[in-house]
């Protein structure tokens, strides 16, 4: 079965949303991009519906299923120039976390 691996693009912070909308005693951290990932990070995927070692955000993991579910059965986005590829993102509108799902096959350490 293909594997597949998230990829964080970008982390982002809407500081008008979160200035009208933030409960900050509710989000100890506050005013700033999402603390749960780092650009960069990246997660490998062996099967579904098990979520990877060390992936830090039960909601996002929801978010991602469904982009995990196209592209681990071969599909992907018609418009990301990238084959067997989703961008996606967790539901989080004020600091939104962008990743990059994409198939990786058999036996490759490298994204396909």
């Amino acid at each position: 079965m293909p594997r597949a691996r998230i990829t964080v693009l970008k982390r982002a912070f809407h500081e008008d949303l979160t200035a009208e909308y933030l409960d900050e005693s509710f989000s100890p951290q506050g005013k700033a991009p999402c603390e749960a990932f780092a650009d960069g990070q990246q997660f490998d995927i062996d099967r579904l519906p098990r979520k990877p070692e060390g992936f830090p955000c039960d909601a996002a993991w929801v978010d991602l299923y469904r982009a995990l579910s196209v592209v681990l059965f071969g599909g992907g986005a018609p418009w990301i120039n990238r084959p067997d590829s989703v961008v996606a993102c967790c539901s989080d509108g004020l600091r939104p976390v962008s990743f990059l799902v994409e198939r990786i096959a058999d036996g490759r350490d490298d994204a396909s």
